[in-house]
């Protein structure tokens, strides 16, 4: 993906911008997932045929980690050592769900979509956050 589509999916053509959106977008959608994880483990745990104490604590990981991410995106230039940790967070989450899904969970339909609905978002979100971490460096770099 080039640094215009980039620019396109951000809404700016700052580098250091783009990443901070992609970052806030990341905590976003993640706390609000563990939120809903957290508040409404039983009726999602049978909807998604997954055990609800599964999503008590990857509620309250994913809540703590969206707060990690959200002070991330937050500081005006980000330090690349922790984005990368983001980065490869998510790509970790991302195979590690596949993974699960096909050695470990049992869910149902609706679940088996969520999880690989979300599995493809995270690791999207890990793409994108890599390709403006790269923007980012280059730019400084160039100044």
């Amino acid at each position: 993906m080039s640094t215009g589509r980039l620019a396109v999916l951000a809404r700016t053509t700052d580098p250091r911008t783009m990443l901070r959106r992609f970052l806030a977008a990341d905590a976003a959608v993640t706390g609000a997932n563990g939120l809903a994880y957290l508040l409404a483990s039983a009726p999602l745990g049978r909807f998604l045929g997954v055990d609800p104490g599964l999503l008590v604590g990857l509620g309250a990981f994913l809540s703590v980690y969206a707060a990690g991410v959200a002070l991330l995106a937050a500081r005006e230039r980000p330090p690349a050592p922790p984005v990368r940790a983001v980065i490869e967070a998510n790509l970790a989450w991302a195979v590690l769900s596949l993974v699960a899904l096909v050695l470990w969970l049992t869910p149902s339909t609706a679940g088996a979509v969520w999880t690989l609905l979300q599995a493809v978002t995270v690791a999207g979100f890990a793409a994108v956050q890599h390709l403006a971490l790269r923007a980012a460096r280059d730019r400084t770099d160039a100044d």
